[in-house]
């Protein structure tokens, strides 16, 4: 499975990070800070659909894309 991360920039500097296909989306600090915040949501996520039969179990290995 593969995630894509969308990044945008709010006018007071904060970084938004989307993830859309599981509809996550989250603010960081710093661009990096608001990557690596999706990406453990988007993870956590994917456990718990696991875990309820949702997703098969390979889905714990998704990747991510960031867009451009």
């Amino acid at each position: 499975m593969k995630l894509t991360i969308e990044l945008d920039r709010e006018v007071d500097g904060r970084w938004i990070a989307e993830v859309p296909e599981l509809n996550v989306l989250l603010y960081g600090d710093s661009e990096q800070d608001a990557i690596q915040r999706a990406q453990l949501a988007a993870k956590e996520i994917l456990l718990d659909r696991i875990a309820h039969a949702e997703l098969p179990p390979d889905s714990a290995n998704a990747t991510f894309e960031i867009a451009a």
